[in-house]
This record gives structure tokens, C-alpha cells and sequence, in this order.
């Protein structure tokens, strides 16, 4: 299946590589027709690979928070947060290679209670500082229980395109698609401390709306 996210791209991919196989049989140098015959295989193999979208099977129960995307846990921090949630938060950084789904689902069911694009840099994704530096959208999610949680889709060196089709006011579901990043990036869960057992560690590969990054406190 591919995300409806990239059809676009992926139909435009497609057609100039039709175009590349058109001019290669059109030339008589049998190396240069090759050549031009594997670039254009390669890039439509790669663009319908980036652009998968797998079904998953989100785990049921409540208090679960979902990976909201596919990769590496490479950071874990503690930090005040002064937008949303309003109080000590703890931060669950997933970084995903141009290898990865970038296809992104929703971490927990609740509303959108806060939304935000901010404009910025491309550092790599992989540096603290692109959380805070980098062009970015960040949603609110809040339980029926008042729970917090902020998703921040952070663009990197390479990916140059977010996608969030998410509203304020929209109700949205644990495992719901609501965006990508295309061409690789990072993406961060921010939950209250106090609130949440973490049961990732850095260095864990997660997946988009099937790995358990966290459960809330009872």
C-alpha cells in the first residue's frame, strides 16, 4: 500500500522514469542506454519503497502511548514544558533513516487541543537542537482523563516536507495516520513526567502505532 501522503510524488517518479526508458531505447550506445534504463528502475524501486504504508496493529487497553513512528529511540530527556503541558515532561526522541516507514499515526486517543508550525533550520535530525531549531509541527493531544501529550514532527538535513492533517478540535485514535515526513527525519513524544512509565530505552527500534513507548500512571 502506498501512503496517500506520497501519491503524487510516486506518479511523478514514475512518469520521468517512463520518460528516462523512452529517450534510453532511443539511443544507440548500449552502455548509455543501460545506464539510463537502471536509474530510472532504481529511483521508482525506491520511491515506491519510501513511500510503503503497512497496515499495523495498534495494542488495545488504556493509558498506552503508541510510537507515533517508525525508527531508532536516540534520546530520552527531562525538561519543563511551557507551552501545553505546563509542567515536568519527559522527551522520547525517535529518529528515522530514508530505510524507514515515514508514515506517522497518532501515539493516544484523545482530542487536538494544540497545534503549531514553526519555521526554521534543516540541522541533522540526530542533533539535540534541531527539537528547538528545525522547521517543525507540534500537535496536543488531551485524554478524556486530561492527560497531555505533544507529537513534534521535526524536518532534518534531508526531509524538506512535513505533512500533518490533523485540525484543533479534530478527535483523533491511538494508530490513526495523520502525517509523514518525507525523505527522513526525527520525530518527538513529550509526556508528563509524573504521569508516565517509560518502557522504551535509547537505542530501541519502535514502530508506528505498534510499539508501547509508555503507559500513564494509575
Amino acid at each position: 500500500m502506498i501512503a496517500k501522503y506520497g501519491i503524487s510524488t510516486v506518479l511523478s517518479i514514475v512518469a520521468f522514469s517512463i520518460v528516462l526508458i523512452i529517450i534510453a531505447f532511443l539511443i544507440k550506445f548500449a552502455f548509455l542506454r543501460v545506464f539510463l534504463i537502471l536509474i530510472a528502475l532504481l529511483l521508482s524501486t525506491f520511491t515506491l519503497y519510501f513511500f510503503r504504508d503497512p497496515e499495523r496493529k495498534t495494542p488495545e487497553g488504556n493509558g498506552l502511548i503508541i510510537s507515533p513512528a517508525d525508527g531508532k529511540v536516540f534520546l530520552i530527556r527531562e525538561f519543563f514544558e511551557n507551552e501545553f503541558i505546563l509542567d515536568d515532561v519527559i522527551q522520547v526522541s525517535i529518529f528515522m533513516s530514508p530505510l524507514n516507514v515515514h508514515v506517522n499515526r497518532i501515539p493516544i486517543s484523545g482530542e487536538i487541543k494544540f497545534l503549531r508550525y514553526i519555521p526554521g533550520k534543516y540541522v541533522v535530525a540526530f542533533d539535540e537542537k534541531s527539537s528547538e531549531n528545525n522547521e517543525r509541527k507540534i500537535i496536543g493531544i488531551e485524554t478524556e482523563d486530561g492527560i497531555k501529550v505533544l507529537v513534534k514532527q521535526i524536518a532534518g538535513f534531508i526531509a524538506r516536507r512535513i505533512v500533518c492533517e490533523v485540525g484543533k478540535g479534530d478527535k483523533v485514535k491511538a494508530g490513526q495516520r495523520y502525517g509523514m515526513i518525507k525523505f527522513g527525519s526525527r520525530v518527538d513524544v513529550i509526556m508528563p513526567k509524573n504521569k508516565v512509565e517509560i518502557l522504551v530505552s535509547i537505542g530501541q527500534k519502535v514502530k508506528a502505532g505498534e510499539t508501547i513507548i509508555a503507559k500513564i500512571k494509575r
